[in-house]
């Protein structure tokens, strides 16, 4: 051991050529300790030198990548093991030993320090625009876990993610950009293991830098590069899901594993006790350095050693918070767009949290786009044939703009979705009016009870022709709805294969069949995932330039016109009385045109086409059927009840 030390001091094990130095913030552990540990779990321990800002560190000469380490510490006046929150590795999967005591602390997995070289054989960052990105949402494990065309050691892993397979698969789809369900490493949390379940969902973080070695073959950090590598080798972009709000060490009573005994500032307190705006027992402080600090460095670790290329940020309302309330100029926000690194990637958010005026849709910095519930909700009401939804229907389909001004397109639009992890697939969305989660062994009361679902006659699965020709018809009128609305779409990968949770809409703990994709295709599933790879390139053939016309400077040399069905404009009235209308767009004064003829009634309508540039209308979206076709002459066409076509005219 020496006193060396690189400059500037880094957090974490940092590997040199002759040694390692270890660093961690500790100002609550004065007599903490290094272990290093041996194959056989035995450790020696070594002296840290402290300085004035709670940092502690010691310089180990001979270290080599894939030592095994960690920290002790006291708790209750007993050594306890505290993982390093600046783990770059972890030896094996994140367990909590039972009974978690101290004791029982030195079961958990070692940090592994970890040598970052890596080939990236030259290939870079996709750099895909906003207006141009489709999310696929993806579970490392569920995607490939049941696809037997994958070969069998790799599925359910990172490298599954990549196998020739998945390719091809993300090539016919049109898929440019996956978003995975967490891969920091975590841990399950207490009341899960009676049940014989686990937090499948990964919204539980042990240490943040670590991927999770849950989803590798031998080393995560090599696997999880080499992912991303090809991703981007073949145009993919790779956002993760990651989760700031709180961590694994629950509230009061709960386990110890690092933060809590370090220090205990990194959460926020009241009179002693963890504030609970997240659901999960505590909130991590992101007003106080050394949390700021930690996130921003592992969101840095991400994009300098993965080349991710963009964040979903769980419960963001969290990371803004100065106390109890919620502030757009947070320490959090202000950091991320100062960083040379961060402020080029994508940033999204889910924009709330359980605290005090948590619903903070809208309010997110310049820079960042939010996940819209409300196009979720109002298009699952309309297409249900709910009334009084025509007018907001239409503020969703152009982009919410009540709440996302398009001067500040694209760095603010939307993020449109109809289904996410934490709900219904849409198979379900259409198959089922009621929740069915008594797999999670709650007794069905957990999940969202407010799904505006319907089954159409049958709850579940059924051999009835005319109910699952209607809900493939809806299914079709919600990706088009999402597909063709002004926005980035968030399109759950479950829904290019027709997957069911067999009604369950909140399967974090269910790590079997009813999570993992089924990839047996049928005749009916075929048929919807064609259209929608079909629906995909319409998107960025045809919606995409309307997207980069109607942002930004260009945003008020447009034409946009509401229209009833016989071409007559929309009174004010009309909004509250029809259920058929047309949207007419036009860019600048002369260019491109389309027309979204929109029929939420069960009866067919007979659309008249704008001839007003002597238009020729070619249609690139009818939901009545996964086939195109024109029904009436080039001046009209019929809709059939309760769907949506779109046309499509390219001016001379």
């Amino acid at each position: 051991m020496t006193n060396r030390r690189p400059v500037p001091l880094q957090l974490g094990a940092s590997l040199d050529d002759s040694g390692c130095l270890f660093a961690i913030h500790a100002p609550n552990q004065p007599y903490l300790k290094l272990a290093l540990f041996n194959e056989n779990n035995t450790f020696k321990t070594y002296t840290l030198e402290s300085d004035c800002l709670g940092i502690q560190s010691a310089y180990i000469e001979g270290v080599k990548a894939g030592q095994r380490y960690g920290y002790i510490g006291r708790v209750d006046s007993k050594p306890h093991f505290i993982s390093d929150p600046y783990a770059k590795a972890l030896e094996g999967q994140a367990i909590y030993p039972r009974p978690f005591d101290s004791e029982n602390s030195f079961y958990l997995p070692k940090c592994l320090v970890v040598d970052d070289s890596f080939d990236w054989q030259e290939t870079d960052h996709p750099y895909i625009p906003r207006e141009e990105t489709i999310l696929f949402e993806t579970h490392v494990k569920g995607l490939t876990k049941r696809n037997a065309f994958v070969d069998e050691k790799d599925q359910g892993t990172y490298l599954g993610l990549v196998s020739p397979t998945m390719l091809e698969f993300y090539k016919q789809q049109n898929i440019n950009t996956i978003q995975l369900l967490p891969i920091a490493a975590c841990l399950d949390e207490p009341h899960l293991e009676p049940l014989e379940k686990v937090n499948y969902w990964g919204y539980n973080p042990y240490v943040f830098m670590a991927p999770d070695p849950r989803f590798a073959r031998e080393d995560a950090v090599t696997e999880l590069k080499t992912a991303v590598r090809e991703l981007h080798r073949n145009g993919i972009e790779v956002i993760l899901d990651v989760v700031y709000n709180h961590t694994a060490e629950g509230g009061d009573g709960g386990a110890v594993l690092n933060l809590k005994a370090l220090d205990p500032r990194y959460y926020l307190m009241h009179d002693h006790h963890f504030v609970n705006y997240t659901g999960c027992g505590n909130t991590v402080d992101l007003d106080y350095q050394p949390s700021l600090n930690l996130v921003m460095d592992t969101l840095r670790h991400w994009v300098t050693e993965y080349k991710i290329d963009g964040f979903r940020f769980d419960l963001a309302a969290t990371l803004g918070r100065n106390g109890d309330q919620f502030n757009r100029k947070a320490a959090f926000f202000r950091a991320v767009a100062q960083d040379p690194v961060l402020s080029k990637i994508k940033l999204i958010a889910e924009p709330w949290d359980i605290g005090p005026n948590g619903y903070q849709v809208g309010q997110f910095p310049l820079g960042w786009n939010e996940c819209n519930d409300k196009l979720r909700d109002i298009t699952r009401s309309f297409w249900r044939g709910d009334h009084g939804y025509l007018k907001e229907f239409a503020t969703r389909l152009m982009g919410s703009r009540d709440l996302y001004s398009a001067a500040s397109w694209p760095y603010n639009l939307t993020v449109n979705y109809i289904t996410y992890h934490d709900g219904f697939t849409m198979q379900d969305l259409v198959s089922y009016k009621h929740k069915h989660n008594q797999a999670n062994g709650e007794d069905n009361r957990d999940g969202h009870g407010d799904n505006r679902s319907e089954n159409y006659g049958i709850e579940g699965p059924t051999a009835n022709h005319t109910i699952s020709e209607i809900r493939e018809k809806q299914k079709r009128n919600f990706m088009t709805s999402l597909l063709f609305a002004f926005g980035i779409p968030h399109i759950l990968t479950a829904d290019v294969l027709s997957h069911t949770q067999q009604g369950n809409n909140n399967a974090y703990c269910q790590d079997n069949d009813i999570s993992w994709l089924d990839w047996t295709m049928d005749e009916r599933k075929t048929a919807f995932k064609e259209w929608l790879s079909n629906m995909l390139t319409a998107r960025l053939k045809y919606m995409v330039p309307f997207v980069k016309a109607f942002s930004g400077p260009t945003r008020n040399l447009n034409r946009v016109y509401w229209r009833k069905v016989g071409g007559e404009a929309m009174s004010h009235d009309d909004w509250n009385q029809l259920s058929s209308v047309a949207m007419h767009m036009g860019i600048g004064k002369h260019g491109n045109e389309l027309l979204y003829c929109i029929n939420q009634t069960n009866a067919p309508a007979r659309f008249s086409l704008p001839t007003d540039r002597d238009q020729t209308w070619k249609m690139i979206c009818n939901t009545d059927s996964h086939e195109l076709h024109r029904s009436i002459d080039e001046r009209q066409v019929l809709v059939e009840p309760c769907s949506i076509a779109i046309f499509h005219f390219e001016a001379k």
